[in-house]
Order: C-alpha cells, then structure tokens, then sequence
C-alpha cells in the first residue's frame, strides 16, 4: 500500500506544475474549497511566477499521461473545476512525441511471442499517431492487407496505475470533508475514470467494443466501424483494416470533393443518437481526430478505447428528458428527475420545473451558432446545487459526448439546430418504445418472466427487488484510509502525518524552486 507521504509529495509535485500554468488561482478563490485543499495550492504555488490567465490544458500536458485523460473526463464537469477551466480542457490534445520505432517492434514481438515478420510483412517506421497511451503504424499483413497496428507505450499500465492510486486517495479525502465536496462526488467520478482507462489499457476489450458497436450499427447507412483482425490481436496490439478518407475537420477538403456538409452533420448527430438511445452502447470519443469521411461520404469512426453504455430505464428517462426540452414540456422533464431520484424528493416538482423553464426557453428554435447543447448542460449544471442533485457517474460520458459531437457538427454546419435534428428521431423512438404496442408487448413478456420465476422470487424477494433509484448501483469503491480517521493504538496518530506532510511540503516547494525538480 502506497505510504500518505508519498502520495502528498505525488499532489504537490503535480500541484507545482498547475500553479506554473496559474491553474490553481481558481482552487484558492473557490469558496467551496476545503480550508486545507487551499492550503496545500498556496504551498505547492510558493515562489512561482503565474500567468494572467490559467492554462489547464497545458499544465495536464505537463504532468503525464494520465492527467491529460483526467483533464479529458473533467472537461465536462465545469459543476466541479469551474466554466473557464472546463472550456480550456476541451482544448486538450493528447499526443506525446512517440517512442522508438524499436522499442514498438520488441513490444509486438513480445506480446505475441513471435518474430515480427511472422504477422507483418512490413510496418512503416514512422507512426501516424502517438497519443498518451498508444501509438499507431500503418502496416500489411502477411497475408497481403493493409492494416493499422495500435500498440501500447512500454510501461503506461504501471504508470496509470501509480498515478491513479493517488487520484483514488485525494478523491477519498477531498469526499471525506462533507459539504458540496461529498456532493460532488469526487470518489465515484475517478472510479469511473478508472474503469475508462482500464478498458483503454486492455486493446483486447477496445477490439470488442468495436466489434460490438459494429454489429449495434450495421443497419445505419454510410456510417463504418472498421473490421479488427482478431489473429493480429491482444491485449498489447490490435490490428484493424486500414481506412482512407479525409479527416472530418478540414472542412475545405470535404467541401473540394463535393461532400455536403451540413448532411454529413445531421448524419452524425443521428448516428451518435442512435448509438446513445437506440443500443445504449457509444463511442464516447468522439473527437475530429477520431472521425474520417470516405469518398463516397461513409462516416468511419475509429479508436473505440473508451465507450459509454446506458441501461434501457436510463435511456427512456434521457428520451423524455430530450423530448420535453424540445418541446418545452418543463413540468414532466422534472417529474422525471423525481421518478429517476436524481433530484431528492423534499424538493418541489414546480419549482424544479421553473428552474428548468429558465434553462431551456432560451435555446428553443435558435441555431447552435446562437445557443447550444454545451451552454445548455452548463445550465442544468448551475442548478444542481440549489436542488442538492448528486452527480450522476454514468451520465458524464453522455455528457462529454453529446459536447463533442456538438462542436464537430457545428463546423460543418454553423446554422444547425441541434433540437430541430434530434427531436423527430427522439419522438419516433419513444413512439415505439413507449407506444401502445410497445407497452403491451413489454407487458406480456414481463409478466411471462414473472410467472416463470415466482418460486424463485418467493424465496429471494428482496434480492429480486431492491429499492434503487434512477442510477446504476455504483460499483464498489477501493477503501482508502483517511489519515485523521485510521483506528489504532494511538487514536491520534494523524497529526504525526500532518507534520510529514508539512515538512514534505516545505522540502518539496524549496527543492523546486531550486530547480531540482522539473
């Protein structure tokens, strides 16, 4: 187990690196800050010089690998690190310089226990991408086709895992302070991030998302998921077909080859609609970097490492939510915030409906030149404090995407409306799922299931139905000791650690500015 000290001396080293890029000015003035997190930003900020304006994304840059994921995920929290650092971490870019060409070469041939040339009849040296976890090369098989060869960086699991370590103990004090820290929910929020980074870190769980979201969108024209090659792949390596096609930012090139933009913008909004509501299974990001248009105007979608899933309940509740925003029905977009326990039930349905009348009136009929999804999930975050709404983990990937495919489709098309697009694909959805017919189907099939398990449901009653609200069961989170809470012998062993932690600081802060840590 990671030692408190080494974990304080892991914040402050990283602390150091925000306050160079002024990205703790925002922490100290917050008045929701706890007292001691406002005192750990001044010592980790002691004797350096801070820009007029706070550069978040390039202080993740600096700080490795895993914080430029983490900036990634909190880039749709602005309820948590604030408007102005969650608009600026959606500039993040996350690339590295890549590493060596041999050193791609031996991880291939490790992770396969094979030579090289007995899979790849060539690889190009030179990658044609180098991201935080990965790197990618063009390559052909040996027998004959063109590929893309995705491999891990040596060494970014172990990475991860220290760094995330500490996120998991920070979050676990940070939460351990009460107020609109436990309410925000910092532990379940890295938890989450947790789970994203470990299935971005296993390749064969991405080859099977993309697998899966392939067979989920084979009725969806012009929009490809390119084919993996199972043999060529582990959890180290994957291989996919090699795909061509013009990268969906460079407007003018779609434009010079005769693509119509503003169709190739509704269709991937409906396409990410239909991942989202219809299979419940999306690709979560998203990004220009991520999306090609073929020649023929076919949609191709690659990296799968990180993927959001919605249960059925939660996606009707986001359908009628998306539907009664389009349609300004406020009273029962609240009622559905009750129905789902998102927002506790000593508040009032009414007022939470005027609350939600002063976010949506405002962007009804209007282009997303004008108004947007983004503004209007920074609304519905505004108030979720006055109405104590926890966060809700398993929407915050919703959350960042329904951004990302916002601003994608707001280049290609400035004057879209994003409700205009969406709204007749949400009422045709909730017309079949929630219709007459669907309801009697469901009805009978329910009460079939029913009347097959009643032995069973006699026995384990409150196994089979336990009082749960709107969201998943959060899934267990790691214990981690709260240094002012650990039992023992001495009951009052924490001050001795605030003590180390002290002297760590003022070692830590005189040693960088020094110079002697970068």
């Amino acid at each position: 187990m990671t030692r408190p000290a080494t974990h304080i001396w892991r914040l402050l080293k990283w602390g150091r690196i925000l306050a160079k890029h002024g990205a703790l000015r925002g922490i100290e003035r917050d008045p929701n800050t706890p007292a001691p997190v406002k005192r750990l930003a001044r010592l980790a900020r002691f004797g350096t010089f801070q820009p007029n304006t706070p550069d978040y994304a390039g202080a993740f840059e600096a700080i490795g690998p895993a914080a430029i994921k983490l900036g990634q995920s909190l880039a749709t929290r602005p309820d948590l690190v604030g408007e102005e650092a969650a608009n600026n971490l959606l500039s993040l870019q996350d690339s590295l310089p890549p590493v060596s060409f041999a050193s791609i070469e031996q991880a291939i041939a490790a992770s396969f226990d094979q030579p090289v040339d007995a899979l790849f009849a060539s690889i190009d040296p030179d990658p044609v991408g180098a991201a935080s976890i990965a790197q990618v090369h063009r390559a052909v098989t040996t027998d004959g086709k063109d590929v893309a060869i995705k491999v891990l960086r040596p060494g970014i699991r172990e990475r991860f895992a220290r760094d995330i370590d500490t996120y998991e103990w920070a979050a676990a004090h940070l939460e351990a302070f009460g107020g609109e820290a436990a309410r925000l929910r910092p532990r379940a929020t890295i938890a989450n991030f947790k789970r994203w980074t470990n299935t971005e870190l296993d390749l064969r769980r991405e080859a099977a998302s993309a697998s899966e979201l392939a067979e989920g969108m084979v009725g969806i024209e012009k929009y490809h998921i390119p084919a993996i090659d199972w043999d060529r792949t582990n959890g180290r390596v994957m291989t996919v077909e090699w795909v061509d096609g013009v990268k969906i930012s460079r407007l003018a090139e779609l434009q010079a080859a005769g693509h119509d933009t503003s169709e190739l913008a509704e269709r991937l909004v409906l396409a990410f609609l239909t991942q989202a509501i219809s299979c419940g299974f999306f690709h979560a990001d998203m990004h220009q970097g991520n999306l090609f248009v073929q020649k023929d105007g076919t949609i191709v979608a690659i990296d799968f490492g990180i993927m959001g899933r919605i249960d059925r309940q939660a996606r009707v509740w986001l359908a009628e939510i998306l539907y009664g925003l389009t349609t300004g029905n406020y009273r029962r977009v609240a009622e559905i915030h009750f129905e789902a326990q998102y927002v506790p039930s000593h508040h009032s349905v009414e007022e939470f409906a005027t609350a939600l009348r002063a976010v949506g009136e405002p962007m009804r009929g209007k282009p997303v030149s004008e108004l947007s999804v983004g503004q209007m999930l920074d609304g519905l975050f505004a108030i979720t404090r006055d109405f104590d709404m926890q966060t809700q983990p398993h929407l915050l990937l919703l959350q960042k995407t329904m951004v990302m495919v916002e601003g994608i489709a707001t280049q290609l098309n400035p004057q879209i409306n994003m409700w205009d697009v969406s709204g007749p694909f949400v009422k045709s959805w909730i017309r079949d799922e929630l219709g007459p017919e669907a309801a009697i189907a469901d009805r009978i099939k329910e009460d079939a299931s029913t009347f097959m398990r009643i032995p069973a449901l006699v026995r384990r009653m409150e196994e089979q139905f336990p009082a749960k609200g709107g969201a998943p069961e959060q899934a267990p989170l790691p214990e981690v000791d709260i240094m002012w809470e650990r039992k023992s012998a001495k009951p009052r062993r924490w001050p001795g650690y605030l003590v180390s932690a002290a002297i760590g600081a003022a070692a830590a802060a005189l040693a960088m500015t020094q110079g002697w840590i970068g």
